[in-house]
């Protein structure tokens, strides 16, 4: 079979699909779009790469962002950019991933959430896990031992899916208002969420406060931020609270 060469910065890996869409250099960030391909389930698996533009003296912490839920209209890996281009500018390497193709099936919206649209979070965190292993050949260098997960929406009931399909694999996970997929609890992931003012996550999503100071988990509460508004419309102050939120979480 063909191999296509194609390049990450200064990196070059070998896949059996692979295509660079463009890349552009912007303030403190670069971004890199491309379609990695995954053999085993013949799927094309659309990212982007933001990392930092400046030279970064030690290992580069890795972001996995998931986006929420698109009706498989595309571009959504693209739309939190108040978000993945600041964490680039502040020395993360992030990766967005498009978890949504145009031929595949609609998120069911009726039925029990947790039942059926459990194969779509199963399908999304096996993304994130073959974007990691990819990312471990052709990025060698970052720090893997600190991997954060953060996702929105849908995109959190994935994130938050994860850790629990593949323990032991990740540092942190982050939720924007996840509200079907319940929390891990467990004292080998650190677990946070941010909580929309509008929209309440169904029984059983979040902890207990017996649980929440057992396993170290933190839940903030947004007073002014819908579901709606956590992705790039947000406004200018709702853009800095979470964005310091994250970066907060991300040191922490």
């Amino acid at each position: 079979m063909t191999r296509i060469i194609f390049v990450l910065g200064i990196l070059i890996s070998f896949s059996t699909f692979g295509k660079l869409d463009y890349n552009k250099s912007m303030g403190d960030f670069r971004l890199d779009t491309l379609k990695l391909y995954d053999q085993s389930r013949q799927r094309e698996i659309p990212i982007a790469i933001y990392k930092p533009k400046a030279n970064i003296s030690k290992k580069q912490k890795v972001v996995i962002f998931s986006h929420g839920y698109g009706q498989n209209k595309g571009g959504d890996y693209l739309a939190y950019s108040y978000l993945t281009e600041f964490l680039a500018s502040k020395g993360f390497f992030v990766v967005s991933i498009q978890h949504e193709l145009a031929t595949d099936s609609l998120l069911p919206l009726t039925g029990n959430p947790q039942v059926v649209r459990r194969p779509f979070w199963e399908r999304g965190a096996d993304n994130i896990l073959f974007v990691l292993n990819e990312l471990k050949k052709t990025n060698p260098d970052l720090n893997y031992n600190h991997i954060t997960l953060i996702g929105h929406s849908n995109g959190g009931d994935m994130t938050a899916l994860f850790p629990q399909k593949y323990p032991n694999t990740i540092e942190k996970i982050i939720t924007l208002d996840n509200r079907r997929m319940e929390l891990p609890k467990s004292k080998k992931v650190k677990v946070y969420s941010l909580r929309s003012s509008d929209q309440p996550a169904d029984e059983g999503v979040l902890p207990t406060e017996k649980e929440i100071k057992k396993f170290g988990i933190k839940i903030i509460k947004l007073e002014s931020t819908t579901h709606n508004e956590m992705d790039d419309n947000a406004n200018d102050k709702q853009r800095k609270e979470i964005q310091n939120h994250l970066l907060t979480f991300l040191n922490d």
